[in-house]
């Protein structure tokens, strides 16, 4: 049997690794992997590489990778591309809703609103950093 290689996690680039690791940690419910966690011992939080975790099995999910500087996606205009993007999905339209409103509050800005589309309703986000993800009824 042929062995393949396994997605670890996903990693996104940061100027911030901290708060944008919060964002995310925040908006999807996760948790720090053993030793990432913020101190609390009044120390410098100079983590300049933090992984979530899924709570309920530790499985990785995130990365956060500190970069000296970042130029967020210009998308929808291709000046500068996307690259990649994270989507997210809800059971439906009011979770959608409750969502958005929760990704902003956390930090996100809003680029699309396409909550009215009868086929796939969504909005598109820039996250802290200036990453877009998508949170879609699927």
């Amino acid at each position: 049997m042929a062995e393949f290689p396994q997605l670890l996690h996903t990693v996104l680039d940061t100027t911030e690794p901290r708060r944008l690791a919060e964002f995310y940690r925040e908006l999807l419910g996760l948790g720090y992997r053993s030793g990432d966690e913020p101190p609390t011992d009044g120390s410098p939080d100079d983590a300049d590489w933090l992984v979530l975790v899924r709570p309920e099995d530790d499985a990785r999910v995130l990365a956060f990778q500190l970069v000296e500087r970042l130029t967020p996606t210009t998308w929808p205009d291709h000046d500068v591309p996307m690259q990649l993007h994270l989507d997210f999905t809800v059971t439906g339209a009011a979770e959608l809703e409750r969502q958005r409103e929760r990704a902003l509050a956390l930090g996100a800005r809003q680029l699309v609103d396409r909550s009215e589309d009868p086929d796939e309703p969504l909005y598109v986000f820039a996250d802290p950093a200036g990453h877009p993800f998508c949170i879609f009824v699927g």
